[in-house]
């Protein structure tokens, strides 16, 4: 059988140059990342299955209404990723999904229900409420999230769809935050606080951009680490 030389026009490729490729590219690097979510949110579900017990039934009983609380949120926009569907009939700013979240707030009355900006002293608040938001143990129900794809970890906040539509009239560059998937924590959560004005959430797009163009396996490690002492220590913003 005749081989047509072709021993000899294979390249010998080292294994350094190999790997060194695939470190470069720019979806190993996002792959790496969200093995490192997944794995991270797949361990917190079950270090955390005793405290989310007892908190659904804290909520159960200190007011009427659901244990979980789901919401429709802007996520991810594709179309700025990776050349997606571009005739979207309706643009949002990105792909929406639903979150999920402990419920704080008392139920509204149908018909009332609206979107509004969370803030530290909503009336809708139940006591428990206060605590979980404080501490954030409302936010334990995004590692579900985390694991549908919808979510990482580390990301700017996702915001609701009318209220995304307003900020990113009033706010240079709001949209840009999508360019990736949005996260229970972020570089803006663990160093500023509450949205009180409009110069506020500029300051936190200011730290969600600082954080996607350094974003790093490292920079993701770092914020997971500093979110803890805010939880504890009840700082930082949501």
């Amino acid at each position: 059988m005749t081989t047509f030389g072709l021993h000899t026009s294979v390249p010998t490729l080292r294994r350094n140059e190999v790997s060194s490729d695939t470190a470069e590219h720019p979806h190993y690097r996002e792959g790496a990342r969200r093995a490192l979510n997944v794995a991270v949110a797949t361990l917190g579900l079950v270090v955390a299955a005793p405290i989310m017990v007892g908190v659904a039934v804290a909520v159960k009983i200190s007011s009427p209404g659901p244990v979980f609380y789901r919401q429709r949120r802007v996520g991810l926009d594709s179309r700025t990723t990776n050349g997606g569907n571009h005739r979207r009939k309706i643009d949002l700013g990105g792909r929406p999904f639903t979150i999920y979240k402990f419920r704080t707030v008392r139920v509204a009355k149908p018909g009332q229900e609206v979107q509004v900006w969370a803030s530290q002293n909503d009336p809708r608040i139940t006591p428990i409420g206060n605590f979980l938001r404080r501490t954030r143990l409302d936010e334990l129900p995004q590692l579900l999230n985390v694991l549908l794809g919808d979510m990482n970890v580390v990301g700017p906040r996702p915001e609701q769809p009318e209220i995304f539509q307003n900020l990113r009239t009033e706010v240079p560059n709001y949209h840009a935050r999508q360019q990736v998937r949005p996260g229970i924590t972020g570089r803006a959560q663990i160093t500023l606080q509450y949205d009180s004005s409009i110069d506020d959430v500029r300051k936190k797009v200011a730290a969600d951009l600082e954080y996607i163009e350094s974003q790093s396996l490292v920079e993701d490690l770092r914020i997971m680490a500093m979110t803890a002492p805010v939880m504890l220590f009840r700082k930082g913003s949501r």
